[in-house]
């Protein structure tokens, strides 16, 4: 059975600089409000690699009380006890190889490239953000390659709206692995629906995995289910699929 529903924001939930399907997400709403008093219906809960405000507030929205994953794995914030927990591997001299990478991410090419801005509020990660793919899609390769040369213990995952560079210790997978150990829910028992590379550490190790219709094609092949909706339907229609599997196993 399936106890806890994680979706990603971006290309999930909403597009960046986009407003959500709000009728589809109403619906998804009613669902969440429905798994406080309903079983089979489990809730839902945020992996993104967005800063805690913006998680916070998403899942004030929604009516989400579950612990949320913010910064891809970098940490958890239950806002039931108001209580943030960080990765244990993000040590300080985790923390200041990161401020090297930043340190060069904002030389190289956040002063450089008009329009890139870095995201800002996260301590576990940097990412940089522009708004057109174009650019992004130009200068991901080169990041990823001074990446891997440097700092082997990172890694760089793009959308076509933003770039972040993350240790390898705090990566969705490894957020989710400890989001399943702070709740006591298996992975098995978890559902994870995302759409980009970020995404595969953690659908790689779910229950079920979801990927919407707009999601990377390579993600798409690597999910249990490559849904033909997109975005916020596509949520709704994964949310649905689950509700479904738990009520075939009574």
């Amino acid at each position: 059975m399936i106890k806890l529903f994680i979706t990603d924001l971006d290309g999930c939930m909403s597009m960046p600089w986009q407003s959500p399907d709000w009728e589809v997400a109403l619906q998804i709403k009613e669902i969440i409000s429905r798994s406080k008093t309903e079983r089979l219906i489990p809730p839902m809960t945020i992996c993104s690699g967005r800063p805690m405000p913006y998680i916070e507030a998403i899942s004030q929205w929604f009516g989400m009380e579950q612990p949320m994953i913010f910064e891809s794995g970098g940490g958890i914030y239950d806002m039931q006890t108001n209580e943030l927990i960080w990765h244990p591997t993000f040590d300080d001299a985790r923390e200041q190889e990161l401020d090297h990478i930043k340190k060069y991410l904002y030389k190289e090419f956040i002063s450089r490239i008009p329009g890139t801005i870095p995201e800002f509020a996260k301590r576990t990660d940097i990412g940089i953000i522009n708004q057109k793919p174009e650019i992004i899609h130009k200068i991901y390769p080169d990041i990823v390659e001074w990446v891997q040369k440097n700092h082997p213990d990172f890694e760089a995952h793009y959308t076509d709206a933003s770039i972040n560079v993350i240790s390898k210790s705090t990566n969705k997978g490894e957020g989710i692995k400890q989001l399943s150990k702070y709740m006591n829910i298996g992975l098995s028992e978890m559902a994870y629906i995302g759409d980009t590379g970020g995404d595969l550490p953690g659908l790689e190790i779910v229950g079920r995995s979801y990927a919407p219709k707009n999601a990377k094609e390579y993600v798409r092949e690597k999910v249990d289910f490559a849904l033909e909706s997109s975005v916020t339907e596509a949520v709704l229609e994964a949310y649905q699929d689950i509700i479904e599997y738990n009520h075939s196993l009574v």
